[in-house]
């Protein structure tokens, strides 16, 4: 089987299942899904970390046997992700394995790197191809995990991962990549790896969401055109330039760099969506948090596997917000901040009923999340969490690559000159063609 894209052909080599290397014990087999992992979108989302070659000239030949050998063992800790969905909100853990697919490129990385910097939609041509095809009515079928590695003549390689987002969240992936990486690199034996716990269910357990949220709002409704992804860069001079343009005095608190990026970022799709249309429109945007170390009460989830965050909605309405950007920055910065501070409360109970509602009155509300007039958008700040850090023991990654193209999304992570932040923006074409010329896109960032 074989993939193609600007001259390029990816080559599947073999597909097996990983396993972990010692089986699952049968008190830990049926795997309950909490509350959190219900309401999380049923969607794969894939990544991608590109690595150069190395100057090792038997490395190669041992590569995909020790990330293999690595993978087994991590397994056995990380047991949930090798089994299966079953149809009563569970994970039958009997050890099925990931998907594991080994497959060669003909080009060097140097080469695809020079053209994936102007374009970066062309890392989808490294990603597990089974994600294409992943949607509510197969999600269930699917593996939990698929992995591909991508080899590229030079000896550079494309590490790809496509999970079930109702499995894991961000932290939970990163926190697993980074540390098979460990366990890769350094050899370590599965009597060591112990990274996570497994407690999510016996403090938010499964729960009839028909009583606590509404329907979810379908996924051909949200995004009903093609999504194109530009990767943005802004150093730490531009930033600096940005903080002036804010204005602290004005925004009478110190503004994070990631509120200030976010708040640009916003605006600016805005604008383009008041070109594209003839007015301004209301926007929603999503900020995802990861609650694990914010509810203050629940010390033990604090490095909890699954999914543990909410969605903080950022609200903007034509006439009752202003256009001025420290205005921007201040509904951020307060929305996130009331957002942590409703969910963080004693009981688990009061903190489902919290996320419940916030949900209902924001992405899952007819007015907001299910009305055409509203422009939806997720923002996603990685930055400051150690993604870069995933040495396999060829290095770190010198490119990375997010998102499932089925939401409208703004990825933030720092860069991998270790000056400024870049961004990856998934938008719909026609919307993308109008926010790159904007004003303030032009003059923070590059492209």
């Amino acid at each position: 089987m074989a993939f193609q894209k600007e001259n390029m052909q990816v080559e599947i080599i073999s597909t097996k299942f990983i396993k972990p290397s010692s089986p699952t014990p049968n008190h830990l087999q049926n795997y309950k899904l909490c509350f959190f992992d219900q309401i999380s979108d049923e969607t794969h989302l894939p990544l991608v970390f590109f690595y150069p070659p190395t100057n090792n000239i038997n490395f190669p030949s041992h590569r995909e046997e020790q990330l293999e050998q690595s993978l087994s063992r991590i397994l056995t800790h990380v047991y949930p992700i090798s089994g299966r969905f079953t149809e009563d909100n569970s994970i039958s853990c009997q050890d099925q394995g990931v998907k594991f697919i080994k497959a060669k490129v003909n080009g060097k990385l140097n080469e695809f790197l020079d053209k994936a910097h102007k374009d970066v939609n062309l890392s989808l041509l490294c990603w597990p191809q089974d994600s294409w095809n992943v949607d509510p009515s197969n999600l269930f079928t699917m593996p939990l995990v698929i992995i591909q590695i991508t080899e590229f003549e030079c000896g550079g390689l494309a590490l790809s991962m496509s999970h079930a987002h109702i499995a894991m969240d961000g932290y939970s992936t990163f926190s697993f990549i980074n540390e098979w990486s460990k366990v890769c690199r350094l050899e370590i034996p599965v009597e060591k790896i112990d990274f996570m716990s497994f407690n999510l269910v016996d403090v938010f357990p499964t729960r009839d969401l028909s009583k606590l949220v509404l329907p979810r709002v379908p996924t051909e409704d949200r995004v009903e055109s093609k999504l194109v992804a530009k990767r943005l860069y802004i150093n730490e001079d531009s930033i600096s330039r940005l903080r002036e343009k804010v204005g602290g005095d004005l925004c009478k608190f110190k503004p994070s760099r990631v509120e200030m990026i976010m708040a640009l970022l916003w605006r600016a799709l805005i604008r383009a969506s008041e070109k594209k249309h003839g007015y301004l429109r209301r926007s929603l945007m999503n900020i995802p948090i990861n609650l694990r170390t914010r509810l203050t009460s629940l010390p033990q989830v604090e490095k909890s596997f699954g999914n543990l965050g909410v969605d903080a909605p950022i609200k903007f309405i034509p006439g009752e917000n202003k256009m001025e950007l420290h205005e921007f920055v201040t509904l951020i910065h307060n929305t996130v901040k009331e957002t942590i501070t409703t969910c963080d409360k004693t009981s688990p109970e009061d903190i489902v009923s919290a996320v419940s509602n916030i949900y209902n009155k924001s992405s899952l509300a007819q007015d907001w999340g299910g009305s055409d007039e509203v422009d939806k958008y997720i923002s996603s700040s990685l930055c400051k969490f150690p993604i870069q850090e995933a040495d396999f023991g060829w290095g770190k990654p010198c490119l990375m690559h997010f998102g499932s193209r089925h939401d409208q999304f703004c990825w933030l992570y720092d860069s991998e000159c270790g000056n400024g932040i870049c961004v990856q923006v998934d938008l719909k074409e026609d919307h993308m063609h109008l926010f790159e010329i904007d004003n303030d896109i032009k003059y923070f960032f590059s492209f």
